[in-house]
């Protein structure tokens, strides 16, 4: 009997600890490199976050605050994406996109297993948000 539980909680052990990390990002920096209140609207703020992915880096699905509204764009190399229930997308350095409040972003990847890639993402939230992304439990 002990050995059959044992088997048990190893398994159930195993399972916990690889859903949880296949949550974990993987190779992949995030550096917020502007936070200005915007004087015009008040409460509301922008904030310039820089996304770098090494290759095959990954962020795991996620959501962002509730306020925020972002525009992306690639900066280096090609990064997927998939938002919501919409398609996987591949965007290459120039190409852009926008988050709505309330989007699920799925997927966010370098699209290469050999090359960087990087971008560049605009938040407009409120000025009381902190935490700007939310990963998926």
């Amino acid at each position: 009997m002990f050995r059959v539980l044992t088997m048990a909680a190893m398994v159930v052990l195993t399972s916990v600890t690889t859903s949880t990390a296949a949550q974990k990002a993987h190779n992949s920096k995030i550096t917020v490199v502007f936070d200005q209140p915007l004087p015009n609207v008040p409460g509301k703020s922008m904030r310039g976050v820089v996304v770098e992915y090494g290759p095959g880096g990954f962020n795991p699905s996620h959501t962002h605050a509730k306020s925020a509204f972002i525009y992306a764009t690639v900066l280096e190399g090609e990064i997927k994406s998939k938002v919501n229930g919409g398609p996987t997308e591949v965007f290459k350095a120039g190409d852009n996109w926008v988050e709505k409040p309330g989007d699920h972003h799925l997927v966010s990847a370098n699209a290469s297993d050999t090359k960087p890639a990087k971008l560049l993402a605009v938040f407009v939230v409120d000025t009381t948000d902190n935490e700007l992304t939310t990963p998926d439990p």
